[in-house]
């Protein structure tokens, strides 16, 4: 994105529990709360984790890499701001290390996008301070 263009969707809003999650994605890694107690990956981002109860965390970089696990197409704006991409594509993206992650694959034709697709994570800087994790094919 050029100095001169402002990024016009929805962004996240940061604050302490995800500025890891976002400040690992602005360098080009995806970053997964790990529990202290049990090793379980805790996504999403949450204050326990949902099988031990743990309050303990560490944040870990992952592969990135997954496997499409469901996509739709979406041919309606529901949102202004994203009446340019229309059509796009919304998938769920089933990590290696276990969690699904909601994102999008990019670099083909949302219609293409299939079901056990393997993928693996890039980033795209739409602004200096979030780098939205994406997925496109792998290999």
């Amino acid at each position: 994105m050029s100095e001169n263009q402002t990024y016009e969707k929805p962004l996240p809003t940061l604050d302490e529990s995800n500025q890891p999650f976002w400040a690992a994605a602005r360098e080009g890694k995806l970053a997964l709360q790990y529990c202290a107690a049990c090793g379980k990956p805790r996504y999403p981002i949450n204050h326990v984790c949902p099988h031990c109860l743990s309050d303990q965390f560490a944040w870990k970089a992952v592969s990135g890499c997954g496997t499409v696990y469901s996509s739709i197409v979406f041919h309606q704006v529901y949102h202004q701001a994203f009446a340019g991409d229309v059509p796009y594509n919304v998938s769920l993206i089933q990590l290696d290390e276990g969690p699904r992650m909601f994102s999008n694959v990019v670099g083909v034709a949302p219609s293409q996008v299939k079901v056990g697709d393997k993928v693996r994570v890039v980033f795209d800087p739409v602004t200096p301070e979030i780098s939205i994790p994406r997925f496109q094919r792998a290999g």
